[in-house]
């Protein structure tokens, strides 16, 4: 099985380097494309095409000694921004105050794949760039030790500085940057890592780089770009998915106050590309936002317009009863072993579709100049947008400039690059002049790409002795052509496949207007909760609890089959790393004391962007829906190095408060006659300080690469929370949100 810190280094990666101007050195490293084709199925980089060798970092070191680190990957607050470039530095043996991190542009000539999504940046950069770091570090010492005729073995660094301890002697980086230019760049695969005991910056909680420039209120975001002469853009589309405009009053809008310009666009390539809508561009957003009234524009709805959650609902209830269309996985004999069992256990679940609500509502600046379509965005897949822009523009790839935003939140909505295409749209029909659109809150609620509502229909069966024996799922979906639409898919490897040697899981569709798209943890959001939810009901049966049943399933440590992805191999499911998890959260929760009466607590765990985690909630519970988190134990396993502690809980604590979320605050996106009824955070409410609730978080350090954990700690948060209010109250929640008194 292939690890991912060696993950497909199957050939030299290169190492360049060149003079900075005045003085000082640039190391620029290159990857094999191999290993950044593209990222996995379901993390949002579907498609993005293949790369020839590309350089992964790019790293100057000042005559003064000052270190510049590019930070390559978009930041969405993961702290991806912070947390790459410490690796480099740490490898690099400077320190962090001598850093300075600053964001790349959208150059994969330079930088291979840059994405935000999917939790892949930790297993594609941690081996590559300690080797970054490590081999300009061996450079340094190479040319120090030529200067002083010594051995390059006799040499230590500290601080940014290389000392001769027999002599006495030391000197700067800066100082000898320029000479090591000339040193022959040595081969990544074969350069001398750190011994982690020695790591300095790496395994050290720093803050975000960014933060400072955030407190101050810095415009560093999309939403804050400002150019000289600049149109604000506000567009309008029609309010029913897959809906074309029929006219609209342009002169109406055009007379209003600031108003400069107002036009129409035709859409293609679908709702990733460019709708039919309006273009109203004035002197300031307000302005051009409050003409959208004066169009009043006549839409042709279409057949979206027939769509419904209602419908989809009535839709799904017919499908459930009847035989599933496709199988997903069939292992074993279900239909044999089920008819056997001594006793049956069966549920049906549903969750709805949700938005992604960012705080910053999707925006962008272009500029259309001398053939070129030059933008400011903050898109997590730069890549992406420069091919859909290239596609539904018609400029060549190569004029489509991108400079990357720092992100107010993205979720996986910045995935998908529609904003970027309007913008461009509009800016095309202005050459010379730079424009900004914004979409206001209620169009960012109404045009989202959504995380897919889903229907299951469970059923298990248990031995005489409480043995669960076998196990269905009747999965009701989206489907389009006969395949899943988007982030609506449900892989064979959904625990406890592997575990169980009868196992059924099988689908059946329904088609959908509605866009959709990858939401924080794809697909493991809705299926983590389906399953140990319907798992906590079955360990009930067997008259034992989840963690209990989980464990006996888990049996001995072993790794299962892995899955095959366009990254290569990816690591199977190790039961004993599940198992690690598990034990250890049922001990830090004291898990087998009861709580107080009016109280209770549950229990999830889920393996998810090869990260294991497992949480314990404590609910109190008054009234028919007054749900409180009173407590939260969260302990997970992503590997043998947490690489900033910091940014690390501050994922696990944001993914944790998104997960109460969305089981308990409100959110469900709806639709009526092709339309989504909510519009802001009055009908789609978010969680609020004042629920959050005292959270203890551990990792479990284990002897294996490093992988992501921004996705993998939510899925089980919502099992958890909603098992936990069963416990305090004997009410089973199988529809999200959720809410008792339906319950």
């Amino acid at each position: 099985m292939t690890k991912p810190d060696t993950m497909a280094l199957d050939r030299r990666t290169l190492f360049r380097t060149a003079l900075l101007a005045g003085g000082g050195l640039i190391f620029e490293a290159s990857l094999p494309g191999s290993l950044l084709a593209q990222a996995p199925t379901g993390t949002g980089a579907a498609g993005a095409a293949p790369l020839a060798p590309s350089l992964n970092a790019y790293v100057t070191i000042a005559p003064d000694g000052r270190v510049t680190i590019i930070g390559k990957n978009p930041e969405i607050g993961q702290g991806i921004k912070t947390m790459l470039p410490m690796i480099i530095a740490d490898e690099l043996d400077v320190d962090w105050e001598q850093v300075t991190v600053v964001q790349g542009d959208s150059d994969p000539a330079k930088y291979g794949v840059q994405f935000a999504g999917g939790s892949m940046a930790t297993p594609m950069n941690w081996t590559p760039m300690r080797q970054v770091g490590a081999a300009a570090r061996a450079m340094l010492l190479s040319a120090a030790a030529a200067k002083w005729q010594v051995s390059p073995d006799s040499l230590t660094t500290r601080s940014g500085r290389i000392t001769h301890a027999a002599s006495k002697r030391s000197i700067g980086y800066g100082e000898i940057a320029s000479a090591a230019a000339s040193v022959a760049p040595p081969e990544l695969d074969k350069v001398k890592l750190k011994d982690p005991a020695d790591y300095r910056i790496i395994g050290r909680p720093i803050g975000g780089v960014d933060s400072p420039r955030i407190v101050r209120g810095e415009p560093i975001f999309g939403i804050d770009q400002h150019m000289p002469g600049m149109l604000y853009a506000a567009f309008e589309r029609c309010p029913v998915f897959g809906g074309t405009l029929k006219s609209a009053n342009i002169a109406a809008a055009r007379a209003k106050p600031g108003v400069k310009q107002v036009f129409t666009l035709k859409g293609n390539l679908g709702p990733e590309g460019l709708v039919d809508g309006v273009a109203i561009l004035a002197t300031n957003w307000w302005y051009a936002n409050q003409a959208r009234e004066a169009l009043a524009a006549v839409w042709d709805e279409g057949e979206g317009a027939k769509h419904s959650s209602a419908s989809y609902a009535a839709q799904a209830a017919s499908l459930l009863d009847g035989k599933p269309t496709s199988d997903i996985l069939r292992a074993g004999d279900v239909d044999g072993t089920m008819a056997k069992a001594a006793k049956k256990v069966s549920a049906t679940y549903a969750y709805p579709f949700l938005a992604h609500a960012a705080l910053e509502p999707q925006n962008c600046t272009a500029l259309f100049k001398d053939g070129k379509l030059e933008f400011w965005a903050p898109t997590q897949m730069p890549a992406a947008g420069r091919d859909i822009v290239a596609k539904a523009l018609g400029i060549p790839e190569a004029n489509v400039i991108i400079h990357i935003t720092r992100i107010g939140g993205g979720f996986g909505r910045r995935l998908l690059n529609d904003y970027m295409v309007q913008a461009g749209a509009i800016a095309k029909m202005v050459p010379g002049t730079p424009v900004k659109l914004l979409w206001d809150r209620v169009q960012d609620t109404q045009h989202d790409f959504y995380r897919p509502a889903g229907w299951h229909r469970f059923e298990a069966g248990l031995d005489k002795s409480g043995k669960l024996i076998a196990m269905s799922d009747h999965f009701v979906t989206f489907l389009n052509d006969g395949k899943p639409v988007r982030a609506a898919d449900m892989g064979e490897t959904q625990f406890p496949a592997g575990l169980l040697p009868n196992l059924l899981f099988a689908q059946s569709g329904l088609a959908t207007t509605m866009p959709t798209g990858w939401l924080r943890a794809p697909t493991s959001n809705a299926l983590a909760w389906v399953f140990q939810s319907f798992l906590d009901e079955v360990a009930l049966a067997a008259g034992k609890d989840l963690p209990t049943l989980t464990l006996e399933l888990l049996g001995e440590p072993r790794q299962l089959e892995g899955r095959n992805s366009p990254m290569g191999p990816a690591p199977g499911f190790h039961t004993g790393r599940a198992r690690g998890v598990v034990e250890k959260v049922l001990a830090v929760s004291d898990w087998k004391t009861k709580p107080a009466a009016g109280r209770g607590k549950g229990f999830a765990f889920y393996f998810s962007h090869m990260g294991y985690f497992a949480q314990v909630i404590e609910v109190a519970v008054s009234g028919d829906d007054d749900v409180k988190v009173a407590k939260v134990w969260s302990v997970g396993d992503v590997g043998r190095q947490i690489i900033n502690p910091s940014g690390g809980n501050n994922q696990v604590h944001g993914a944790i408060i998104e997960g109460i979320g969305h089981a308990l605050a409100g959110l469900e996106i709806t639709l009526a006659k092709g339309r989504v009824e909510q519009e802001n955070f009055d009908s789609y409410a978010l969680p609020r300080i004042g629920t959050t609730p005292e959270i203890h978080s551990e990792f479990l350090i284990t002897d294996f690469a490093p992988t992501g954990l921004g996705e993998p700690s939510l899925p089980p948060v919502i099992p958890a929370l909603t098992n936990a209010v069963f416990a305090a109250t004997g009410k089973r929640a199988r529809k999200l949100p959720l809410k008792l008194s339906e319950a």
